[in-house]
């Protein structure tokens, strides 16, 4: 019986996993490998890493958590999970059984990219979510962005840090008269259009291409895809949700506690920012949600 079983084991999942290893906790990490900014070049923004691959501070990550002789890192899905505190069952894809007394959901979620040629290519390179974690680099440059909720109409007024050339994309979509002025006199360019095609070399873009044939020369493209968990097992334990302007997040407290006792989540899977600061912020909170549990 373990004390903590954690599904998924990038940031916030190995975050857990060290605080639950270095309280000399048993726990089984059950990890795919299929971290969601795996195609992004560069992590930035996390204090005394900034610029490091998201690979490399995983691998450093894991390589750490080793030396916790409770800690069990496995290379395996999830894909049965039932129970009660103090008597959870993990069901993995090659059909072993793992007993625990909570549970930490860290699992992430999956861009679904739209079928745009060039899109998928250029993601986490020139095709981004986040001026943050990546608007440095194209820092000064003509900068887009595809409209995709009414939340992309803030965008261009926080982009204006980093650039003065912005096109928005309204990809199909309308917005109010009032919306457009605004923005046109902050000297943002709106066209009207479908976005048809990314045009990229190695997935550092040039421009874009219209449905109507308009070619906008353009070095990075902001985008908010639709998103959905990676995994279906909150669906299983039939955890609340709540909605985010780009997909669903599973409900959580100030410790990460999810709408049913001893399951935690953390990561992406909690919050509609994404970053890994704060998925490892995330994961601690679960980490001590868990064992404070545990102790009552």
């Amino acid at each position: 019986m373990q004390d903590v079983i954690i599904i998924g084991g990038s940031f916030a999942g190995l975050t857990a996993a060290m605080q639950l290893g270095r309280a000399r906790r048993k726990v089984t990490v059950l990890d795919t490998g299929l971290n969601r900014n795996r195609y992004a070049e560069h992590a930035h923004n996390i204090f005394g890493h900034d610029g490091t691959p998201p690979g490399e501070l995983l691998a450093s990550a894991r390589a750490q958590i080793a030396h916790y002789p409770t800690v069990k890192m496995i290379s395996g899905k999830a894909v049965g999970i039932s129970g009660e505190p103090d008597n959870f069952a993990v069901t993995t894809a090659e059909g072993e059984t793992i007993s625990g007394r909570r549970l930490i959901l860290s699992y992430g979620i999956v861009d679904e990219f739209p079928a745009i040629p060039g899109f998928a290519e250029s993601w986490g390179k020139t095709v981004i979510h986040c001026p943050f974690c990546h608007g440095y680099e194209v820092a000064g440059t003509r900068w887009g962005l595809v409209y995709s909720s009414p939340m992309s109409l803030h965008g261009p007024i926080l982009y204006a840090n980093w650039t003065d050339d912005i096109t928005l994309i309204l990809d199909g979509h309308e917005i109010i008269a009032e919306e457009r002025h605004k923005l046109e006199q902050r000297g943002v360019k709106i066209v009207d259009g479908k976005l048809a095609a990314i045009h990229h070399e190695a997935g550092r873009i040039s421009g874009v291409t219209m449905a109507d044939g308009e070619k906008i020369g353009l070095e990075a493209l902001y985008a908010h895809p639709h998103n959905r968990p990676s995994a279906d097992l909150h669906l299983q334990l039939g955890l609340d949700m709540k909605d985010t302007p780009t997909g669903t997040m599973i409900a959580v407290s100030d410790m990460q506690l999810t709408s049913r006792p001893g399951i935690f989540a953390a990561g992406d899977l909690t919050t509609g920012m994404h970053s890994v600061t704060f998925a490892n912020n995330t994961g601690s909170m679960a980490a001590m949600g868990a064992l404070q549990s545990m102790m009552v």
